[in-house]
């Protein structure tokens, strides 16, 4: 079994969300073809909606997989990690963590080591 890590990144400067979402989507159709490509974009276009809303704005959105598992990271200036907010008809949001919980098979958060910020790790494992 090749157990080949394959790597992608993308970091906010000159990027929009679409544009995060619309590379996970390439990423995954060469690279990890197995993975729920939909779930996949609505999570890191969640992420990273996050990041530009509840941080400073600057992201990085990192992608690795091999042929058994899956992980986006998506690392933010801000050390508060994600929380439910209520739920708002008016627009305000309230349910990208519910998604993104529901969506992955796993998700973590950790700080930053080196520095300011966290990263939030999404998961999912072939079947």
């Amino acid at each position: 079994m090749d157990m080949t890590l394959s790597r992608f990144e993308l970091v906010s400067d000159g990027h929009s969300i679409a544009q995060a979402r619309a590379a996970a989507r390439r990423y995954l159709a060469e690279h990890c073809p197995w993975a729920p490509a939909a779930a996949v974009a609505l999570v890191v276009s969640e992420l990273v909606t996050n990041a530009v809303r509840h941080a400073s704005g600057w992201w990085r959105l990192r992608i690795t997989a091999d042929e058994q598992r899956l992980v986006v990271e998506v690392e933010d200036e801000s050390a508060d990690p994600p929380r439910r907010r209520p739920f708002s008809t008016a627009g305000e949001g309230g349910l990208g963590l519910v998604i993104v919980e529901k969506l992955t098979n796993k998700l973590e958060v950790r700080p930053n080591p080196a520095g300011p910020g966290k990263t939030v790790y999404a998961y999912w494992f072939k079947a």
